[in-house]
């Protein structure tokens, strides 16, 4: 193998590709712009990216912004690519394939190139496809962070909302192995698909009487856990059809809950933000989103946890933004992966 000096001053670009947001907005436009290759410190990684995992945190921030964005601001969080550029005694090494999900308080990942800590990042096993762990970092590790919240274990029963999300697909299929009675909502058309991936009573979130067929499928005793995705209303729903001292995890802003709900119920409420380890500057909690990024990877190269279904996105402003939209708009099922290099 060629050393680090060697590598990488061969055939090295001075500029790169990239999809930025000018400023945020309702309508979501980006922009195809070239800028300067990042400039690593000595603890950081320049990475050649291959594919971008699109997330609905994604479409919601171009909407409305970050406090601490500076525009033109690239998008983007969750990312695999090959490692081009690393300091000498650096691990991971020049020529591996890694995932890992981005700061969101820096430029994200919808570029050719991108640098990212070398603690924070995960080595891609060789039989798992790149296109694949692009969908991992984001909503897997929000899955088990909440779970792990949750402290879910064998015979307990949890709900968890929108089982066909990407985040829900991953939660359905870690609750069953940690022997968890799932109980999930979603649309009627993904009922085939939640009930696949393991889930054993299934709710139609639109039904008018959805929290009477719960309670009528769960019994008196209320829910273990809940994983709430959804928030607002829901929320307070969710409380409700807990048993006392409950638990629930709210990926979500937490609404006004109603005084005598919280000292009839006394939940334990949990949080989950990914963001929250990268701007508490948590060396702790950046490791620990690493050390789950390669149990999601292990899980994947077993072929004990399946996927989303992956739709691939061309790499220019245009389709980008049209798929932002899609994400704003609810219902897709599946991942919506950027194709930057192959």
């Amino acid at each position: 193998m060629l050393t680090t000096e060697i590598l990488s001053n061969i055939d090295r670009p001075t500029s790169m590709r990239a999809i930025v947001l000018e400023k945020a907005s309702e309508k979501i436009r980006l922009s195809d712009v070239q800028l300067p290759l990042p400039e690593c410190d000595e603890h950081e990684l320049l990475v050649k990216v291959e594919y971008v995992g699109l997330n609905p945190i994604d479409a919601y921030f171009a909407k409305s912004g970050f406090s601490q964005w500076q525009y033109p601001h690239i998008l983007g969080l969750d990312a695999v690519g090959i490692v081009v550029q690393a300091k000498k005694g650096l691990f991971p090494n020049i020529g591996d394939r890694v995932m890992w999900h981005a700061n969101i308080g820096q430029q994200g990942v919808l570029s050719e190139y991108a640098k990212v800590p070398n603690f924070a990042v995960s080595i891609v096993p060789e039989n798992v496809k790149a296109s694949e762990a692009a969908t991992l970092p984001c909503a897997g590790m929000t899955a088990l962070i909440a779970l792990d919240k949750l402290q879910v274990v064998q015979g307990d029963t949890i709900l968890i909302e929108a089982g066909a999300g990407a985040v829900g697909q991953f939660a359905i299929q870690f609750a069953k192995e940690r022997g968890a009675d799932v109980f999930t909502t979603a649309a009627k058309h993904n009922h085939k698909l939640v009930k696949k991936l393991g889930a054993d009573a299934i709710f139609d979130y639109h039904d008018k009487k959805l929290c009477q067929k719960i309670r009528l499928a769960l019994g008196p005793q209320g829910f273990d856990a809940v994983l709430d995705s959804v928030g607002g209303d829901s929320t307070m729903r969710n409380i409700e059809l807990m048993r006392f001292c409950g638990r629930i995890a709210c990926l979500r802003p937490l609404p006004n809950i109603d005084q005598e709900l919280m000292f009839r119920k006394a939940p334990n409420i949990g949080i989950v933000s990914l963001a929250g380890a990268w701007l508490a500057n948590s060396l702790c909690a950046q490791q620990k989103m690493s050390f789950k990024s390669n149990q999601l990877l292990d899980a994947l190269a077993k072929g004990s946890i399946q996927t989303p279904d992956i739709t691939l996105i061309e790499f220019n402003a245009q389709q980008v933004s049209r798929a932002l939209h899609i994400q704003v708009d609810g219902g897709f099922t599946g991942k919506q992966v950027v194709k930057i290099f192959s």
